[in-house]
């Protein structure tokens, strides 16, 4: 049965269709909740309530063709709830940690690369490489125009690109040299 079939199911009150809808997303579903949140206790909480929220509230989907992307932006908001109340309940005058660029980024893989990416960014190059959406739909679920997640993956490469390129026989020496 297509994704589609089963959206019209589970919109009409259909729970095993909805379950199927569910487990054929869940893995990529926690992938994107990884790249925003990088902590497994809180993609488990996102995750859960995501689920939670789109069975209570999957009567009132309107368009069963965009199932995946409605389930998608309720994940997103739900790992933006759990980022702000992460950041309320910081220490006051505890500085965030800072990321400084060196040789070791030139020897992490691409995936390590990608979760150190700010979060627009992140979720642009996730949802797009890593869950193979179309623009149109990333953009949807991110609600941002097509033209902003193209200029999001554009700057995404480019500073993936400047982190994982290999060193030049110049800068090489030089860095060695430093030590």
């Amino acid at each position: 049965m297509n994704r589609e079939r089963l959206a019209s199911s589970a919109k009409g009150g259909d729970a095993e269709a909805f379950l199927t809808l569910v487990q054929e997303l869940k893995s990529s579903m926690y992938r994107t909740a990884r790249a925003m949140l990088a902590n497994d206790e809180d993609c488990a909480d996102a995750l859960q309530e995501t689920i939670l929220k789109a069975y209570r509230a999957v009567g009132g989907l309107k368009e069963p063709a965009f199932f995946k992307t409605w389930l998608y932006r309720i994940l997103i908001n739900e790992c933006t709830t759990i980022l702000r109340r992460r950041s309320k309940l910081s220490l006051p005058g505890e500085l965030p940690e800072k990321v400084e660029v060196s040789a070791e980024y030139r020897q992490i893989e691409l995936r390590e690369a990608v979760d150190r990416l700010k979060e627009p960014l992140r979720l642009a190059v996730v949802l797009v490489y890593m869950e193979d959406m179309k623009i149109a739909e990333a953009a949807r679920v991110l609600g941002v125009s097509e033209g902003t997640v193209k200029m999001r993956l554009k700057r995404s490469r480019s500073q993936l690109k400047s982190w994982l390129e290999a060193p030049e026989e110049g800068e090489r020496y030089r860095e060695t040299a430093k030590y």
